[in-house]
């Protein structure tokens, strides 16, 4: 073989050989189509619920690990320059550093408070707090990239509260400093106020913890943020294993609401995936410049845990109305940031 001849042979089994192991740690991954823009999904692997976050100059995305939930016992993340070129992070967080998950660890949300990261996250996925270990807990590390040490070594929700099943976590930070989490399944939503340093909640001033604020419609994941003083309530609708799956939209003057539907700014395209749902949204830091971090389902796909990571770009009408999010296969754009 001359040596012409042994480089493409070395070459094809590289190729063979990232084919065959498509994710490992700390793998930078780009996109598939361009250079320019991310491509959907913006990294390979089955992946749901994101979490998208801007920690230090980088694009970070905190996803399920989307398997049978025996097997969905930790959590990776994905950090980027530009929403093109993914580093992926493996095990921030597993079920060794968290002695009362056993399954089930899903939908994190992650946020910073002085130099300290917090992660929450869902637990075992439990349907009778009488009988079962389980529910909202909260970890902690010195870098957005872990490891995650478990804060409280039991549930930071481990009861049901009007009949709100305690997954699917959002933190939002108010514009007065207060931190509140939104969470809740099976149709209903609550939200709750932070102690400062994470470890309870202080009731309102009426006396009560977990106020319930559904609107109709709400099935899961719910997400909030503020632009131009107002409230955006987002949230999922339909079933999660489905391709009704998808994601509606309120808007207040307050985190508390009410909340009235609007309509539907994110679901499936038959021509591009299914079941596009369970999101979140990242701004870009003083502009007004947004983008929808999801997951989705390929068309080609029937298994309920096939599901992939995407983003797209999302905006805003002259009323201040969420236009449909439109979802590619092309994804966003490299988009540094300064």
């Amino acid at each position: 073989m001359n040596f012409l001849k042994f480089k493409e042979s070395l070459f094809a089994c590289c190729i063979f050989l990232y084919s065959a192991f498509p994710v490992l740690s700390q793998q930078t991954v780009k996109s598939p189509l361009s250079k320019k823009t991310s491509g959907n999904p913006i990294f390979p692997g089955w992946y749901a619920d994101p979490e998208g976050i801007i920690f230090k100059n980088k694009y970070w995305v905190y996803p399920t690990y989307s398997a049978p939930y025996e097997r969905q016992v930790h959590l990776d993340a994905f950090s980027s320059p530009d929403l093109v070129t993914w580093t992926k992070h493996s095990r921030i967080i597993d079920t060794a550093s968290v002695k009362w998950v056993k399954k089930a660890m899903w939908a994190p949300a992650v946020i910073q408070k002085g130099n300290k990261y917090y992660l929450f996250f869902g637990g075992n996925d439990i349907h009778d707090d009488a009988k079962e270990v389980g529910g909202i807990g909260v970890a902690v590390a010195d870098n957005p990239a872990g490891p995650f040490k478990d804060l409280l070594g039991k549930p930071l929700i481990g009861k049901i509260h009007n009949k709100a099943q305690p997954i699917d976590q959002f933190v939002f930070k108010d514009k007065d400093g207060q931190y509140y989490m939104i969470y809740g399944g099976w149709g209903r939503c609550n939200i709750a106020k932070l102690k400062s340093d994470f470890t309870g909640f202080t009731p309102f001033s009426d006396g009560v913890t977990f106020k319930e604020i559904t609107p109709k419609g709400y099935v899961e994941g719910p997400f909030m943020f503020i632009r131009n003083g107002k409230y955006y309530f987002m949230w999922s609708e339909g079933g999660w294993t489905g391709p009704d799956y998808r994601v509606a939209y309120a808007v207040s003057d307050s985190p508390f609401g009410p909340f009235q539907r609007i309509g539907t700014v994110l679901q499936q395209d038959p021509k591009v995936a299914t079941g596009a749902g369970h999101h979140s949204v990242i701004q870009v830091p003083g502009k007004d410049e947004w983008y929808m971090v999801y997951h989705r389902r390929p068309l080609d796909e029937t298994d309920g845990n096939h599901r992939v990571t995407c983003i797209d770009r999302m905006y805003f009408d002259e009323k201040g109305l969420i236009k449909p999010v439109k979802i590619t296969f092309d994804g966003v754009a490299s988009r540094p940031l300064k």
